[in-house]
């Protein structure tokens, strides 16, 4: 688990639609904190902190503390709204965790080993079904990555989820079957390669036929 950011905020007196655009106005997001059976909480986030959050990925994965002067509040984000036309966000839901509460989270899967895999030596193909794998954890241990390793794969292989040794404490959300996770495809150019001499040599017959005939 990564080490828990800070997030600078502010207080917010007011709801509303004029309210927001105000804050957006001085280059803030509007957000609330809510859950945790306390009511919710306004606040406005700095635009281009939110921005940095999100290009580095794993916004929604991530444990947070908001600080709004000295009290600070263990959030986990859950929602960010974007403009439809720029992509800046507009507007971001925050949800109160405690460090025992158990949660809901996608996690990035990272592969490693592709060297020593015979497959895709081989020219095969890694096909990748699942890029993030939904789980459940503590919100104070939640997996940076779940890593699974191509090693000894051949063409044909699948992953299933089962084949992979999922971070301590975290369990997947789809538990009802064996969900592929990735498989080793065999290789298209082989099959191009196929059919290209075949359009060739189907495209040369008549030619041939006609010289036979002269």
């Amino acid at each position: 688990m990564s080490e828990i950011q800070t997030i600078a905020a502010e207080a917010r007196g007011r709801a509303g639609k004029g309210t927001a655009r105000a804050v957006r106005r001085t280059g803030r997001v509007p957000a609330v904190i809510y859950g945790g059976k306390e009511a919710p909480e306004l606040i406005s986030v700095d635009q281009l902190e939110v921005l940095r959050e999100l290009h580095r990925g794993g916004f929604t994965s991530k444990l947070f503390e908001v600080a709004v002067g000295e009290r600070r509040t263990r959030v986990l984000p859950r929602d960010v709204q974007l403009d439809p036309v720029t992509d800046r966000p507009i507007h971001v839901d925050f949800m109160r965790v405690s460090t025992d509460a158990r949660i809901r989270v996608l996690v990035p899967v990272v592969f490693t080993g592709e060297l020593e895999s015979p497959g895709l030596k081989r020219g095969g193909v890694l096909n990748v079904v699942r890029h993030e794998i939904e789980c459940y954890c503590r919100a104070d241990a939640i997996p940076d990555r779940i890593t699974i390793s191509l090693a000894g794969r051949e063409i044909g292989d699948s992953i299933h989820i089962s084949h992979i040794a999922l971070p301590d404490g975290a369990s997947p959300v789809i538990a009802d079957r064996d969900f592929t996770v990735a498989t080793v495809a065999p290789p298209t150019v082989s099959r191009e390669t196929e059919v290209k001499p075949a359009a060739e040599a189907a495209a040369a017959a008549p030619e041939a036929e006609k010289k036979a005939a002269t």
